[in-house]
């Protein structure tokens, strides 16, 4: 019946980059809560098993489908967690979710929706090189699955004009591999190539790995999947440090403020 409550609810759940220590206590509660819980199944694997709650799994290209099942079950009456990494809200789960809600059947507008936050890719990343996220900057997924790439490239070209630093999800995949050349190349005829690059692959995993390099330097196989990649601006600086690793910031002033 329309505007009748919902009996169950659903929480759209940011796991962080990895490790248990980047998960905040909402997203903790929200999870032992939960009678049954969704999401791409590597998602799934980073939350601990407990006894009497339902796991269903579902591949990284069934967002919809998912949130369908998630919410059928939540109308149902049950408590339910969908899982998403980083932040559900940041090319993730969150948008699916709520679009699934816009073109499905009125219960589901009147179900207790709650959208827990989580530490995104781009923020994990930055943290680990300094401050490259100092000043005014974009995020960019570089996957033409829903958009198409001469929309991709138009975002870059202006973002770089307007001295944007940005972070770049989605990067490459194996139907993708030439198109983070490509972003580069684009960034090369907009900027200088002394523009840090850093590259964060599985930042807040045991695999984690970090490279800066100048954008004259940037190539595609320096990424994969798992790397969210943040190209500095004309302002962003490196400041050198003996026996450590570099700092990588974008000043707080931009121009001639």
């Amino acid at each position: 019946m329309a505007g009748k409550i919902a009996p169950g609810k659903i929480a759209v759940v940011g796991l962080g980059p990895g490790e248990a220590r980047f998960l905040t206590p909402q997203a903790s509660a929200a999870l032992e809560e939960a009678e049954a819980l969704y999401g791409y199944m590597p998602y799934l694997e980073r939350v601990p098993v407990r006894e009497g709650q339902q796991r269903f799994a579902s591949d990284n290209r069934e967002e919809l489908a998912r949130a369908g099942a998630a919410l059928a079950h939540a109308a149902a009456g049950a408590r339910v967690a969908m899982v998403s990494g980083g932040d559900p809200g940041v090319f993730a789960m969150a948008a699916a979710v709520i679009e699934a809600i816009e073109t499905g059947p009125a219960e589901w507008r009147a179900l207790d929706l709650t959208i827990v936050p989580g530490i995104t890719a781009m923020l994990a990343v930055a943290a680990r090189a300094g401050a490259p996220l100092g000043h005014d900057f974009c995020a960019v997924s570089l996957s033409d699955n829903l958009k198409p790439w001469e929309v991709i490239e138009t975002r870059l070209r202006l973002a770089a004009q307007a001295g944007f630093a940005m972070a770049f999800y989605n990067p490459v995949s194996k139907a993708r591999p030439h198109q983070l050349d490509r972003a580069f190349d684009v960034l090369r005829e907009e900027l200088a190539g002394t523009v840090p690059v850093i590259f964060g692959r599985a930042v807040g995993r045991p695999d984690e790995r970090m490279r800066l390099v100048p954008l004259a330097n940037a190539r595609g196989h320096m990424a994969d999947m798992a790397t969210c990649i943040i190209v500095g601006s004309p302002e962003t600086r490196m400041v050198e440090r003996p026996g450590l690793p570099a700092l990588v910031y974008t000043p707080r002033r931009a121009g001639d403020a």
